[in-house]
C-alpha cells in the first residue's frame, strides 16, 4: 500500500510540476504590457533574456523571477507539503517543471530553454548547489557577456556542485538538467563557435 501511494504521489508530482512549469510567463507578461508576442521578438524565445530585448527591464526581471519561482514552487510543494522527507517527489516535480517550460502543451510544445526555471529548482532542492550555479552564471556573464555561455557553464558545473554539496540524487537531477540545457542551446553553441552569438544587451537575436 505504501509503495502504491508513493507511486501515486510521484505521478502527481510529475503532472503538477509539468503543468506549473508550462505557464509561459514571458509571453503572458509581454502581452499584458502591450508589447505583442515575444515569440516575434529577437530570438523568439519566451524567457527573460529575450524579454529584455524588448527594452523593458522590469518586465524581464519579473519574467526571470516568475520562471525561476515556478520551478522552485513545484519542488518545494512536493518536498515539504505533499511527500515525506525521503521521497523523490520534490525532485520529480522540479524536473518536470523544467520539461514543462521547455515543452509547454499550451504553445504546441515550443517553449523556452529553462535556465531560470532550472536555477530555481536547484535552489529549492539544495540551496548551496543552486547558489553555486547562480554564482557561476553571474561570473561568466560578467566576464564573457554571453547569456548562453553563462547558462551552459553554470548548469554544466551543477552536477559537480550537487556531488560535492548535496547528494547523489541532486547530482543526477543536475546532470539530467545540464544535458537538457546543452541540447536546448545547440543553436547557441553553434553561434558561439562561429563568433555569431549575441552578447548581453544586444537586442538582436
Amino acid at each position: 500500500m505504501a509503495a502504491r501511494c508513493s507511486k501515486v504521489i510521484d505521478l502527481l508530482a510529475a503532472v503538477c510540476g509539468y503543468l506549473l512549469g508550462s505557464i509561459p510567463f514571458g509571453l503572458v507578461l509581454t502581452r499584458l504590457a502591450g508589447l505583442g508576442d515575444i515569440r516575434e521578438v529577437g530570438s523568439g524565445n519566451i524567457g527573460a533574456t529575450n524579454v529584455l530585448r524588448t527594452g523593458n527591464k522590469p518586465l524581464a526581471a519579473a519574467t526571470l523571477l516568475l520562471d525561476s519561482g515556478k520551478g522552485a514552487a513545484a519542488a518545494l510543494i512536493f518536498t515539504h507539503f505533499v511527500a515525506d522527507s525521503g521521497s523523490h517527489a520534490g525532485l520529480i516535480a522540479g524536473g518536470m517543471a523544467i520539461v514543462g517550460h521547455n515543452f509547454p502543451v499550451w504553445l504546441k510544445f515550443k517553449g523556452g530553454k529553462g535556465v531560470a526555471t532550472t536555477l530555481g529548482v536547484l535552489l529549492a532542492v539544495s540551496w548551496p548547489v543552486g547558489l553555486a550555479a547562480c554564482a557561476t552564471w553571474v561570473l561568466a556573464a560578467i566576464v564573457f557577456r554571453y547569456s548562453s555561455l553563462a547558462a551552459l557553464l553554470g548548469l554544466s558545473l551543477a552536477p559537480l556542485y550537487g556531488w560535492l554539496l548535496a547528494d547523489i540524487r541532486v547530482a543526477l537531477l543536475a546532470a539530467f538538467l545540464a544535458l537538457l540545457a546543452i541540447w536546448r542551446h545547440s543553436d547557441n553553441i553553434r553561434r558561439l563557435l562561429n563568433g555569431e552569438e549575441s552578447k548581453i544587451g544586444n537586442k538582436k537575436a
